[in-house]
């Protein structure tokens, strides 16, 4: 996971940890642990696709955010 350049993509649309936390529906230390991989979190699939959505994000982009 490239959190860096999740975190650009969220200060681009002027989002916070906590915003995008709400927008999926998760607590703000569960995304904390899901963007920097502690204990084995990672974003699911769902996740990931709401991500994509409403940063309207390409292909390449999730690729280089979620899979790097």
């Amino acid at each position: 996971m490239n959190k860096n350049q999740l975190r650009i993509v969220m200060a681009l649309h002027g989002d916070n940890d906590g915003m995008l936390a709400e927008y999926l529906g998760i607590s703000k230390s569960r995304f904390s642990a899901k963007i920097n991989e502690t204990g084995g979190a990672e974003f699911n699939q769902g996740e990931i696709l709401k991500i994509k959505n409403k940063y309207n994000l390409s292909a390449e982009e999730v690729d280089l955010i979620f899979f790097s």
